[in-house]
């Protein structure tokens, strides 16, 4: 089967996505300096950017930056007053980033904040709520990842969860895997709170089979 996913997606990318010489450049630039081939596919990075269109948003959080690949989808819809903070533990990913984002043009729009990301998001302080928040970092943190999204919130906030599905192990309860758990605590936890609106998105393609979380910040 996930030949076939992958066929579909990459149908999909040649048809729909247009030629990108610098979003090519910068999985390249990825792959030379040893990072996990674990960046979004094409068409959910494009995603990612008419999200950023359609609710309008001129700030955003990203958990988890990796390359920056995401990041210069959701940062190219910006205004040119508006901001992307991106935080990111491993020095190395965040020094590849920031070339990424240099090379892209957005080194000057979005920042990249090295270090845990609870110890960054702690000491953001009275940050301007954001207006998109993309979590997509280790997956036992993402129950803290999300209180800490709540906290910078404001009503109409759109919070985005990736690689929710695991496979499906997501529906195990027995499952021993830190990030499975991590992942359902998160789901429930939104499921429970009466501030937000959610739901959830399995998907099948280049990456395997697995799927997001949406979450309306509501009124």
């Amino acid at each position: 089967m996930q030949k076939q996913w992958s066929g579909v997606d990459n149908y999909l990318i040649e048809k729909l996505i247009p030629k990108d010489d610098i979003l090519e450049q910068v999985l390249i630039n990825n792959q030379q300096a040893g990072l996990p081939a674990i960046d979004v596919a094409a068409n959910q990075g494009q995603l990612l950017a008419l999200f950023v269109r359609m609710i309008g948003a001129k700030r955003i959080l990203e958990i988890g930056t990796l390359g920056g690949y995401s990041t210069i989808w959701m940062a190219r819809e910006l205004p040119d007053d508006g901001e992307l903070l991106t935080l990111e533990a491993d020095p190395l990913h965040a020094r590849i980033a920031r070339q990424n984002l240099q090379l892209a043009g957005l080194d000057e729009k979005v920042s990249v904040v090295e270090g845990p990301a609870l110890a960054s998001l702690e000491k953001l302080g009275d940050h301007p709520p954001f207006d998109l928040i993309f979590i997509d970092a280790d997956k036992p943190n993402n129950p803290a990842y999300l209180r800490q999204a709540l906290r910078y919130s404001r009503p109409g906030t759109l919070i985005i969860g990736d690689n929710v599905v695991r496979d499906g192990e997501v529906t195990n309860p027995q499952s021993e895997d830190e990030r499975v758990q991590g992942v359902r605590t998160f789901i429930e936890m939104m499921g429970e709170d009466p501030r937000i609106t959610a739901t959830a998105i399995q998907t099948v393609g280049i990456k395997g089979w697995d799927g997001f979380t949406l979450a309306w910040v509501n009124a």
